[in-house]
């Protein structure tokens, strides 16, 4: 192995990508980005029952909408492929003859219902389940008597018996873990496909991956990987394992209790910079208190070395915070650009790009995605009730008299601009004898129904002279 950084996000497709898997690949593309050494996308997709037509296409789409782009994958051939598991079955089943023949496999032959009663007796004497090892007695000469008269069967994992194994793992340091607590594990399914753990230790060697970050939920299976990597006698990456993600209630973020696929947040109007932001706090913490971050600085802060041992708890109200911050700090035309399409869902037009972007220079503010600004216009700007404590503003005699001289005067000039809004106000002030809340509330209320809002150009400029005389004119007495 050479000494070049090499890491691999190695999701299975079966569905949706779930935000603790986009923590996973944004802190694997970190690391390589800090090492200067390369990020490979592969595709563990053995497990054919779970497998889901579309989910790679929507993988892959998902991964560079959020800015993550692999040097080696399934569409960016390299000298490591395929990149699809499901095209390297010649390369397992060589390796796994290779254990077989040092006796480091077994052939085992348990039906699932022999399986499920082991499982029930060893519950019931309050034991932990896992296989009683029955079939490593079978004569290896019988074995394949018994595998050549195609009688069914999987392919098994010799583990030790007794003692313990050690290793160290970048986060949690030493970790031990006694083999009687480990399983022989299925190497080889009975339809010929590879588990997990097969098809991992040995494309993770032949692809000389350095260095394996992924969740902690995969810690219980190091012991049975280190097993691999001595019976085949090969070097060991090193491994950093992640915190889990946790609900408010400390429970394992799950679907129950909320969204947890990257396509819901995005599609709800989570930007993806600060989703990716957010997810890369969550387990590692920067030297400092800074906690907006962009991918380029991020790719400079990160370490291995800060990444949490406990349980990290995904905060939608912070998320909320962190991308209404986004919104707000963003160019208004960015924003407008990515909104567009909220708008047309909800049954708006919001008129050409310069009317777009005078919404939202005016609303972002408001919102925490960018779904909601289609209906915060509406609220402003289409559908409104003036409340009775307002109504006195819209039917005094001065208000009345503030709406016809308006009207007077915009319709005096077809080419009234919004920039001459605040020269009418004085006039108006200045005529009328009118001026504070007397001459800002009617005009308001007039125009969206709220005494409180934006300043009267802004208004005026997204509702445009036409609407705004109708808007007067119906709120004459």
């Amino acid at each position: 192995m050479n000494n070049e950084i090499r890491v691999r996000f190695a999701p299975s497709p079966t569905g949706y990508l779930h935000v603790g898997s986009l923590r996973t690949a944004l802190y694997n593309y970190l690391y390589a980005q800090k090492t200067g050494g390369r990020f490979i996308l592969r595709i563990e997709d053995t497990d054919r029952n779970r497998f889901v037509e579309g989910a790679v296409e929507n993988l892959v789409s998902t991964l560079k909408t959020v800015g993550l782009d692999y040097d080696e994958g399934p569409d960016k051939a390299g000298e490591y492929g395929p990149y699809y598991q499901s095209q390297r079955l010649d390369l397992y089943r060589k390796q796994v003859d290779y254990l077989l023949d040092k006796g480091d496999a077994y052939y085992c032959f348990c039906t699932q219902e022999e399986l499920d009663a082991m499982r029930r007796e060893q519950i019931s004497r309050n034991e932990h389940p896992m296989y009683d090892k029955r079939c490593r007695n079978i004569p290896p000469s019988e074995a394949r008597k018994r595998v050549e008269a195609n009688e069914k069967h999987v392919i098994r994992l010799k583990v030790p018996d007794e003692g313990e194994v050690t290793f160290y793992d970048i986060v949690r340091e030493k970790v031990t873990f006694p083999w009687e607590m480990v399983d022989d594990q299925v190497l080889i399914k009975s339809d010929g496909f590879p588990t997990y753990h097969l098809a991992n230790v040995v494309d993770d060697h032949l692809m000389q991956i350095s260095h394996i970050i992924r969740g902690e939920e995969w810690l219980s299976s190091v012991p049975k990987h280190l097993h691999l990597y001595d019976c085949f006698g090969w070097k060991v990456p090193k491994m950093a394992h992640l915190p889990l993600l946790l609900n408010p209630d400390k429970s394992k973020l799950s679907k129950r209790q909320g969204d947890v696929a990257v396509e819901d947040f995005l599609n709800k109007g989570y930007l993806p910079e600060s989703l990716l932001n957010f997810v890369a706090l969550l387990g590692w913490h920067p030297s400092g208190n800074e906690e907006i971050f962009s991918l380029q600085q991020l790719e400079k802060a990160f370490s291995l070395k800060r990444i949490n041992k406990a349980g990290a708890v995904f905060d939608h109200e912070k998320l909320n915070w962190m991308n209404n911050k986004y919104i707000k700090d963003l160019p208004a035309k960015n924003i407008a650009d990515r909104s567009r399409k909220y708008f047309t869902e909800a049954g708006i037009d919001p008129g050409d790009d310069q009317r777009l972007i005078a919404i939202v220079e005016l609303l972002k503010e408001r919102v925490n995605l960018l779904s909601e600004l289609p209906y915060v216009y509406r609220d402003f700007f289409e559908i409104y009730e003036i409340s009775s404590d307002d109504e006195y503003y819209l039917t005094a005699p001065d208000s009345q008299r503030i709406f016809q001289f308006w009207l007077e005067e915009l319709e005096k000039d077809p080419t009234f601009k919004p920039d001459q809004i605040n020269s009418l106000i004085q006039k108006t002030s200045e005529k009328l004898t009118v001026k504070g809340k007397n001459l800002y509330f009617p005009l308001r209320l007039a125009m969206i129904g709220d005494t409180h809002g934006p300043d009267l150009p802004a208004l005026y400029n997204i509702l445009g002279k036409d609407e705004v005389v109708k808007r007067l004119k119906n709120c004459l007495r």
